[in-house]
């Protein structure tokens, strides 16, 4: 691992390489959701090598996404001297629990708070609420960490990126008691067609990851399917959820173009028309890579 990452992944890291460059896409997107701190393969690729492979095939710009305090002061830092790199910062609602306990979670918070003030932090997240990794009683302190945030990304008229896992409902309704951000984001959506209509009606975004691509995602690519266009993203999650056939090999940024055109394919689309819209799509949520005004300004 270089000085440059923050840390390697849960499961240690694997030994093996990076998949091939795949061709290029003619109109340039975004990967909206990746988390390049964190190194991996045996060969792990440095931030500046990450977005040179990305540029090469048509993947123009990266949203890079903290995860704690540590991760998130890294991407703010990141994304300050990277023009092709925006930040979101949050912490996950895993981290919550844990911050909790330790009677640490306010000044956690106090410290995204902070950093999404700064000009190419474009997001909160990611933050939400995940019921298959924490029990009931961790539950309250992912709903309080939750609310600030997206008090947090209003406050500061940022997007917002959702971590939602095993809890699609209580997701909604909390957004739906306390108000949600103007620009909310389901990243790595994992919901079905009914989650996906509910979200496009009350103007939510909704990211595609590598996983749209895995043979047992039917209901992604159902959601895929009624997800109306000006509404939809696409992103990599990398190092995770690496798009079939590559699966077992790490993800990059550079892959995004597996995932477009496979949702192409799905949507029977013109491939440089879908590119088309989804760069428009992520350029209305987060603003222009290219300086340090936020959406709006």
């Amino acid at each position: 691992m270089s000085s440059e990452h923050l840390r390697t992944r849960a499961d240690g890291g694997r030994p093996v390489e990076y998949p091939p460059v795949p061709d290029g896409l003619a109109v340039g997107v975004y990967d909206n959701h990746t988390h390049l701190e964190i190194a991996d393969g045996a060969l792990p690729l440095s931030v500046h090598e990450h977005l040179e492979r990305a540029a090469s095939v048509g993947v123009v710009g990266a949203v890079q996404v903290g995860t704690d305090v540590a991760t998130s002061r890294w991407s703010a830092e990141m994304a300050a001297r990277e023009p092709r790199l925006l930040a979101a910062v949050a912490l996950h609602p895993n981290e919550a629990p844990e911050l909790e306990a330790a009677g640490a979670l306010d000044d956690a918070l106090a410290v995204i708070d902070e950093l999404a003030a700064q000009p190419r932090v474009r997001a909160v997240g990611e933050t939400g609420l995940d019921f298959f990794r924490t029990e009931a009683d961790g539950r309250p302190a992912q709903f309080r960490a939750f609310e600030a945030h997206i008090d947090i990304a209003k406050r500061h008229d940022v997007a917002m990126q959702i971590h939602d896992r095993d809890a699609h409902d209580d997701v909604v309704a909390t957004l739906r008691r306390v108000g949600a951000p103007e620009r909310t984001v389901f990243h790595c959506f994992s919901g079905g067609e009914e989650l996906a209509r509910l979200a496009a009606s009350e103007g939510w975004y909704l990211s595609f990851a590598g996983n749209v691509t895995f043979k047992n995602a039917e209901n992604l690519r159902d959601a895929l399917r009624v997800a109306p266009r000006d509404r939809i993203l696409v992103e990599t999650d990398a190092p995770y959820l690496t798009p079939a056939p590559l699966r077992g090999r790490p993800n990059a940024p550079y892959l995004v173009p597996h995932t477009v055109r496979f949702m192409a394919d799905v949507l029977g689309a013109d491939l440089d028309e879908l590119c088309a819209d989804l760069a428009s799509n992520t350029r209305r949520v987060y603003g222009s890579w290219e300086d340090e005004a936020r959406v709006g300004e």
